[in-house]
C-alpha cells in the first residue's frame, strides 16, 4: 500500500515537471518576435498629428443684421430650429428659424401705437376743421360789423361832431377786432398745421420702425445663400452651434456652406516641433471614417502665434494642410491622421526606437542576437525608428527589449564614445546659444 502511494506521488511530481517544461517551451514558441532586423533604405523624418477636415473656403449662413436696429434690445437671438448637419441644400432652401418672441411682441406694440396715432391724427384734423370753421364765421361776422360801422360813420356826416367822433371810434374798434380775429385765425391755423405735421412725423417714424421690425422678423426665417452642404458652425469652446444655441450682434453665423472641392486638415503641433514644419512639406493623410483610402497633401501654413488648447498646458501652433484632391466621401469635421514628411534620407540604416537603451552615462547601445552590448551613434529619428550612423550593419538582429541576463553580453563599439560625447557637447553649445539669443530678444 505504501509503495503504491510512493509511486503515485512520484508520477504526479513528474507530470507537474513535464507540464512546466512544456509550458515554457510553448510560451517561447508562441511568444512574439523578440528581435528586430537592422534595415537599410529610404528613411522619412516625419511628424504625426491628428487633425480635422474643413473647407478652405466656405459661405456663411448668417442671421439678420439686427445690430443696426438700435431699437432692438435683444443682444442675442436663440436658434429654435435648424436643419440636420450634412443636409444638401439649393439656393433659397430653408435652413433655420430664430426665436421671434421678443421681436414679435415689439412689432405688435408698434402696430398698436401706430393705430392710436392714426386715430389721434384723424381727431386732430376733425377738431382743427371745426375750430377753423368757427373762427372763419367769427371773421365774417366781424367783417359785417366793420361794414355796418363804416355805414354809420358815412351817414353821420351831418350830425354833431361828438356823434361823428363816436362813429369813427366804433369803426376803429370794429376794424381792430377784425384784425385780431384774423391774427388769431392765422396763429391757430399755424399751430394746428404744426401739430398735424408733428403727428405725421411721429407716425412716419413709427411706420419705419414697424416696417424695419417686420423686415427683421422676415429675416428670422433663414434660407441658403447658395447651394451646398450644411455644416454647423463651431463655438469658441469647440462645441457646435445647434438648435437652442444663440447668435449675437458680433457673430450672426448660424451654419456654413463649405466648398468641398478644396479641403484642408487643421491640426496642431507643439512649440518644440513648430520650427521643423515648413510650408510645402509633403503630408500623407488618412481618414478615420475611410480607413481603406489614403490621401496626400502639403503644408499650407503654420500659425505665427501659439495658443493654449483645452485640456493642455503646452503652447500649440495651428497647421493647415491642403489636400491635393478631394473625394465625394470626404466631409468637413472628419478626423484625419496626418504624417508630415519633414525630410528624407535616401540610404539610411535604421532600427525601431525601442531597441535603443542607455545607461547612467547616457551612452546609447543595443543588444544584438550575437550577445553583444553594441554602442551606437544615433542620427535623426521619427516617431517609430531611429537612424544608426555608426555601430550596426544591415541585417543584424537586435533585441526589442532588455534580454535575460544582460550582464553576460560583451561590450562593443567603445571607440564611438568620444564621437558621441563630442556631438552631445555641440548640441549643448547650440542650445545655450539659442537660449542666449532668446534672452537678448526679450
Amino acid at each position: 500500500m505504501k509503495r503504491t502511494l510512493i509511486f503515485t506521488g512520484i508520477g504526479i511530481g513528474l507530470a507537474f515537471i513535464l507540464l512546466f517544461v512544456f509550458n515554457k517551451i510553448a510560451s517561447k514558441r508562441n511568444s512574439p518576435d523578440q528581435f528586430a532586423v537592422v534595415k537599410e533604405g529610404e528613411f522619412e523624418i516625419s511628424l504625426s498629428a491628428t487633425g480635422e477636415l474643413e473647407a478652405e473656403k466656405s459661405v456663411d449662413i448668417n442671421g439678420p443684421n439686427f445690430a443696426r436696429r438700435r431699437f432692438v434690445r435683444a443682444r442675442s437671438i436663440k436658434i429654435t430650429d435648424l436643419v440636420p448637419e450634412g443636409t444638401i441644400v439649393k439656393k433659397g432652401d430653408y435652413i433655420a428659424t430664430l426665436d421671434k418672441t421678443e421681436l414679435d411682441n415689439s412689432y405688435k406694440d408698434q402696430v398698436e401705437q401706430l393705430k392710436t396715432l392714426h386715430t389721434n391724427l384723424d381727431m386732430k384734423k376733425l377738431d382743427t376743421a371745426v375750430v377753423q370753421n368757427s373762427q372763419r364765421d367769427v371773421i365774417r361776422n366781424q367783417e359785417y360789423t366793420v361794414s355796418e360801422a363804416a355805414m354809420t360813420l358815412h351817414n353821420s356826416k351831418y350830425e354833431s361832431p361828438p356823434i361823428i367822433r363816436q362813429a369813427e371810434i366804433n369803426l376803429e374798434k370794429a376794424k381792430r377786432v377784425l384784425e385780431q380775429d384774423k391774427r388769431s385765425y392765422q396763429l391757430t391755423l399755424a399751430q394746428n398745421r404744426t401739430d398735424i405735421s408733428n403727428q405725421k412725423l411721429q407716425i412716419s417714424r413709427i411706420e419705419r420702425r414697424a416696417q424695419d421690425l417686420k423686415d427683421l422678423l422676415d429675416g428670422f426665417t433663414i434660407t441658403a445663400p447658395s447651394p451646398g452642404m450644411v455644416i454647423y458652425k463651431k463655438e469658441w469652446n469647440g462645441s457646435k452651434r445647434k438648435t437652442g444655441s444663440s447668435i449675437n450682434f458680433f457673430d450672426r453665423t448660424v451654419a456654413t456652406l463649405p466648398d468641398l472641392s478644396s479641403l484642408v486638415s487643421k491640426t496642431y503641433v507643439s512649440e518644440v516641433d513648430e520650427n521643423k514644419v515648413k510650408p510645402g512639406q509633403k503630408v500623407y493623410i488618412t481618414i478615420d471614417a475611410i480607413p481603406d483610402k489614403q490621401f496626400t497633401g502639403s503644408v499650407l501654413s503654420i500659425a505665427n502665434i501659439g495658443e493654449i488648447l483645452p485640456n493642455s498646458n503646452d503652447k500649440m501652433f495651428e497647421v493647415l494642410i491642403k489636400l491635393d484632391k478631394s473625394d465625394p466621401a470626404l466631409r468637413p469635421s472628419m478626423t484625419t491622421g496626418n504624417k508630415i514628411v519633414m525630410s528624407v534620407i535616401p540610404d539610411a540604416i535604421y532600427i525601431p526606437t525601442e531597441c535603443v537603451q542607455a545607461g547612467l552615462d547616457s551612452i546609447p547601445f543595443v543588444y544584438t542576437k550575437r550577445r553583444k552590448k553594441q554602442i551606437v551613434l544615433l542620427g535623426k529619428a521619427n516617431d517609430k525608428f531611429v537612424v544608426i550612423e555608426k555601430g550596426l550593419t544591415p541585417g543584424t538582429k537586435v533585441y526589442l527589449n532588455n534580454p535575460e541576463e544582460p550582464e553576460r553580453f560583451k561590450l562593443a563599439g567603445e571607440e564611438l564614445i568620444p564621437l558621441i560625447r563630442e556631438r552631445e557637447e555641440a548640441k549643448l553649445a547650440e542650445l545655450q546659444r539659442q537660449v542666449k539669443k532668446v534672452r537678448n530678444i526679450d
